[in-house]
């Protein structure tokens, strides 16, 4: 493991979102959903999450998630992913979402 500094890890814009919208997303090589994410004063980004196996569109709907917004955006097939979801992966390999136990402001930065 490589170790950063302070100044690294203020760098990453790692912010709370509200989905407002989790669509199929067929194109996508493994199983994915768009999701659209309000993040505040940042504005609302989609992505592409590969998250079907715990959850469906209709649950996502309204949970607040952990996303990088700061990178760069990335084309996947034929749709641009805005920011970076995050989560952990579970004892198959399958993401479980980085979210919050209480409600927060949309675009609040971890600290």
């Amino acid at each position: 493991m490589e170790l950063i500094s302070w100044n690294d890890f203020e760098k990453v814009e790692l912010r709370i979102g509200t989905i407002l919208e989790a669509i199929d997303f067929p194109e996508a090589r493994k199983p994915a959903y768009k999701v659209k994410v309000n993040f505040g004063e940042h504005g609302v980004k989609w992505s592409s999450a590969q998250i079907t196996k715990h959850y469906t569109k209709e649950e996502l709907i309204g949970r607040q998630i952990a996303g990088v917004i700061n990178f760069p955006k990335k084309q996947i097939g034929n749709f641009m992913s805005e920011f970076l979801v995050t989560g952990f992966a579970d004892e198959n390999g399958d993401i479980v979402l980085t979210t919050v136990d209480k409600p927060v402001p949309n675009g609040s930065k971890l600290i």
